[in-house]
């Protein structure tokens, strides 16, 4: 006759009480099934329609540039490439490699001074991923690392990401952020960041949380956020027609007067920048103004099958200033994708501008 043993934690399927927890989680994921909610994206994506896609900012560069890509490579991906450059912010010379495949992500960039900067991730699941970002220069005043874990929810996303973390103090020290998106309904995501950073152990820490929300429609995008210093940004982002898109970002703050918090009080500053975007077949042009008085532009011409040049240019009316940045980049492929690219451009029309 065979003995049956018994788990310690047999209790917990007959206990009333983690049956009836176990029930309203069960009915509580059912009824969240049923809204069919998707992911919102993640808290530094909330306007990323306006602040990546549409406006300039982040594409800007003054100087001469010239980027040689060759692919190794294409699955897994396998590249590396050079960067020669002459103005203001950029280096002389950039060696970067990357390497990527379905579980992981790698890429490494080290200029002619010594500065490298490197990314790896390693996704566990379709669902969750562990980043690391590391920055080391000379002398150390400047080196960074950041580890982040971030989770893909079916209609939510969070993560927790840590700067400089150390214990060596004999203390908890470092910049650590908590994010959390959830979608409400279908068009409607609400979510916060949470801070925790204290320099050393000689320093109290500082807590802080800001707020965020985005509402997508079927071709507009509007989103807010309120961070804990007391900044208000908003944007707005829409589709006009296929090749078409417009945006307007609006940053609203409050800082010290003259006298300081005690003497001058707070002082309202705010910055209101409109751009639009223009695709065409072989180009795409940004142009924005904001309220200072800045216009700035870029063109970016697809030349040839692995030809890209670059023109940007900036004109500040209020200090009479103008910057200037043309870049060329070029791409190789491996051999197989490069008859397919000049079976391509032979299809094509070199005499149609755009």
């Amino acid at each position: 006759m065979a003995s049956s043993t018994k788990s310690p934690l047999d209790f917990l399927g007959t206990n009333p009480i983690t049956n009836g927890l176990s029930e309203v989680y069960t009915s509580f994921q059912e009824r969240r099934a049923k809204l069919g909610l998707s992911n919102p994206g993640t808290v530094e994506t909330v306007a990323r329609e306006v602040q990546r896609d549409v406006l300039a900012t982040n594409y800007m560069f003054s100087g001469l540039r010239a980027d040689l890509t060759k692919a190794l490579s294409l699955s897994p991906l396998f590249q590396v490439s050079h960067q020669f450059a002459m103005g203001e912010r950029l280096s002389p010379y950039t060696f970067a490699g990357m390497y990527g495949n379905s579980k992981m992500f790698a890429q490494a960039n080290m200029d002619n001074e010594g500065n490298l900067s490197s990314r790896f991730n390693w996704r566990w699941s379709p669902a969750s991923v562990t980043k690391t970002q590391f920055q080391i220069a000379p002398g150390g005043a400047q080196d960074m690392a950041q580890f982040e874990q971030e989770y893909v929810g079916s209609d939510f996303t969070a993560s927790i990401k840590a700067l400089n973390p150390s214990f060596l103090e004999g203390g908890l020290t470092g910049i650590y952020i908590g994010h959390y998106l959830q979608s409400v309904t279908s068009k409607l995501a609400l979510g916060l960041e949470a801070v925790w950073q204290r320099g050393g152990l000689t320093q109290g820490p500082d807590t802080a949380v800001s707020y965020f929300a985005r509402y997508k429609s079927n071709d507009w995008v509007a989103s807010a956020q309120l961070q804990a210093q007391g900044a208000l940004n908003t944007s707005f982002w829409r589709r006009l027609s296929d090749k078409v898109q417009a945006g307007v970002d609006m940053t609203l703050s409050l800082v010290p007067g003259q006298g300081g918090m005690m003497g001058g009080g707070l002082q309202k500053e705010g910055i209101t920048t409109f751009g639009a975007k223009y695709d065409f077949r072989m180009a795409t042009f940004r142009a924005q103004v904001d309220s200072k008085g800045k216009l700035s532009c870029l063109l970016e011409k697809r030349v040839a099958a692995p030809v890209t040049m670059t023109f940007a240019a900036d004109v500040d009316h209020f200090t009479q200033q103008a910057k200037i940045g043309v870049a060329i980049s070029i791409e190789g492929a491996p051999e197989e994708m490069q008859e397919q690219q000049e079976a391509m451009s032979a299809q094509s029309s070199p005499n149609i501008p755009f």
